[in-house]
């Protein structure tokens, strides 16, 4: 057994004490990879297995394949019928669904620590024994696409966030939609599902991740007896995808039928790579939390309570993922506002950071609510669960974790302002702006959030 150990950070005023919890990890023959977080305050687990598979994977004209696979999950192997797996889960009385990502495809159970024989079984199933048939495709392929129209066709701003990524995106697979494109949902079959279960759903492409009260021998034991048989797949060699730098500003207008205007506004920037020498980054955490960490943040306060400009405006920024990312500003311009003048008013605030930088309190309170933020995360059993998973399905690993919260620890302001001067400029930058349309009147459907819904 390998033993690792993961810091939960306390916030103590403006400082920070690290405790070390525990966490256990082993590999099984077959190339599974088993971490076990012992969390011992309620009578709970969560059992969640990760794909390193998702819509970045995807070959052209297949665009949306990983996502309906998802969906077919739930349909039934060849000893568990259709629905039988949430009705066992259910019975049991536990909660479970998924989630698909550009990096990853994701499944997950919480119920009580008893039980955890039980979603092991299941879900070990399903990693080998799936029942694929061509007529309950068809049906799931349907029920994507109209999942499709629901959250991005009838959505306008999900409209135009998706024609925003095609666009700033010139060749790495982030421009594709994660749902898929609809010409491509309408050609896939099942054919497309089967060659996609078969070259990533196996044991040396997956991690498990089981949080909760448990023993982390007793859970090496279970992780050996349920899916230690399951052969590894020789897994074929990943394209190593980079995107062209961009040679000037790029700009669009999507046409939908919506109440407001929407500012897009996104800048090509890296991602941890390095979690212990790399700075931008974590330069670039920072300077999303100075201009939008809560009321009192730059944005907020200047354009929407001074100026009155914006009635609504965000920054963000993620650091971890398989491919590169962006540093996005969205803003709703105010009534009797345009979005040029919104555009106006974030190039001057960004300017202004560039010229005179930020002071020591705004790095400090920026600092103090990161830290913040990632201690309340840890009183949620299944997000503990969630980061260990998503840092080994990125390859950065979980024992990055409390590297990184120590280098955000170490931003300086002169950091922040470089950043700020070197990679939010217009060579960078995408322009999207939603135009909006009369309303048609009619009733819009009614989108049930990102996880698969079952």
């Amino acid at each position: 057994m390998k033993r690792v150990l993961f810091y939960i950070v306390l916030l103590m005023g403006c400082s920070l004490n690290i405790s070390q919890a525990e966490v256990f990890e082993r590999t099984l023959s077959n190339g599974l990879k088993v971490i076990v977080k012992e969390d011992h305050r309620a009578p709970v687990i969560v059992q969640q297995i990760w794909y390193r598979a998702g819509s970045m994977d995807e070959r052209t004209g297949t665009t949306g394949i990983a996502h309906v696979l998802e969906h077919m999950m739930f349909k039934g192997t060849k000893t568990v019928p259709a629905g039988e797996f949430s009705r066992r889960i259910a019975a049991a009385g536990g909660r479970e669904n998924a989630f698909t990502s550009s990096d990853y495809t994701a499944y997950f159970q919480q119920l009580h620590k008893s039980q955890l024989p039980l979603a092991m079984k299941l879900e070990s199933d399903r990693m080998h024994n799936l029942n694929l048939s061509a007529d309950e495709f068809s049906k799931e392929v349907k029920v994507v696409m109209e999942e499709r129209r629901m959250r991005t066709d009838d959505e306008p701003q999900s409209l135009l966030y998706e024609n925003m990524m095609a666009t700033a995106y010139l060749e790495h697979p982030y421009r594709h939609p994660v749902i898929g494109w609809m010409n491509d949902l309408e050609a896939l079959s099942v054919k497309d599902a089967q060659d996609w279960y078969t070259r990533w759903y196996a044991p040396n492409n997956a991690t498990l991740v089981i949080a909760g009260d448990v023993e982390a021998s007793e859970v090496f034991k279970l992780a050996q007896r349920y899916y230690g048989s399951i052969p590894k797949v020789d897994q074929p060699a990943r394209r190593e995808f980079s995107e062209p730098k961009q040679i000037g500003i790029k700009r669009l207008h999507v046409k939908a039928p919506a109440e407001l205007p929407q500012l897009f506004m996104s800048y090509h920037t890296p991602t941890v790579k390095d979690p212990a020498n790399d700075w931008k980054p974590y330069a670039l955490e920072i300077l999303a939390g100075v201009l939008d960490g809560n009321e009192s943040a730059r944005l907020n306060k200047h354009l929407v309570r001074e100026q009155q400009i914006a009635s609504s405006v965000g920054a963000g920024y993620d650091s971890t993922s398989r491919g590169p990312s962006m540093f996005m500003l969205q803003a709703t311009p105010s009534s009797g506002k345009t979005v040029q003048d919104v555009e106006a008013a974030l190039r001057k605030e960004i300017a202004q950071l560039v010229k005179d930088g930020v002071n020591e309190d705004e790095l400090r309170r920026v600092k103090v609510q990161v830290t913040a933020g990632e201690v309340y995360k840890l009183d949620s059993l299944f997000y503990q669960a969630m980061q260990i998973g998503q840092m080994e399905s990125i390859g950065l690993g979980h024992m990055a974790i409390p590297v990184m919260l120590d280098k955000l620890q170490l931003v300086t302001a002169e950091q922040v302002q470089q950043v700020a001067g070197e990679l939010l400029n217009d060579d960078n930058l995408t322009v999207a702006v939603l135009d909006p349309q009369p309303l048609s009147g009619k009733p819009k459907h009614k989108s049930e959030g990102g996880a698969h819904v079952h």
